[in-house]
């Protein structure tokens, strides 16, 4: 009985796999057909032909007004690798291993901030990469970052 059914499903792949036919013939005579059109269709010539010019693109620079109400964290953290912590920074990464904070320091050094490392009470390593006195420029350098670390946030020391 198990050799029939064993049977009955080969033959029904074998007629399965065989019935289907391929239809790249239908796909060929239709590109074979467009192509044909493409190739007869009338080229229209442009009547006149003006100069080109170049336009410098417009810059727009955009501020953000600051306000009291800025997102700012509060954190107790130990500074590992920098020059110091002022009342407000500007931090772009999270991390638990410390090997991924360093080439994240490295890459920000290397761009041209002075990046920063530390250490919360739970263990992670935050790269910190602008440290200033002021809401206002932190709040500018914060909104700079984002368009490369979108991430980036306010830590209050």
């Amino acid at each position: 009985m198990r050799n029939y059914f064993v049977l009955g499903v080969a033959v029904c792949a074998t007629l399965a796999f065989v019935s289907c036919k391929s239809s790249e013939s239908a796909w060929k005579k239709a590109y074979e057909k467009s192509r044909q059109e493409a190739a007869t269709a009338p080229v229209q010539q442009a009547a006149t032909t003006q100069p080109v010019t170049t336009v410098a693109p417009v810059q727009t620079v955009t501020t953000t007004p600051v306000t009291a109400n800025e997102s700012t964290r509060t954190e107790n953290l130990t500074l590992i690798n920098g020059a110091g912590l002022k009342a407000y920074s500007v931090v772009v990464g999270t991390f638990s291993v410390k090997a991924n904070a360093d080439n994240l320091q490295r890459t920000l050094n290397n761009a041209g901030y002075a990046a920063q490392i530390a250490t919360n009470p739970q263990g992670q390593y935050r790269v910190i990469a602008t440290t200033f006195d002021d809401l206002g420029t932190a709040v500018q350098s914060r909104n700079n970052l984002r368009a490369q670390y979108p991430d980036a946030w306010l830590l209050r020391k």
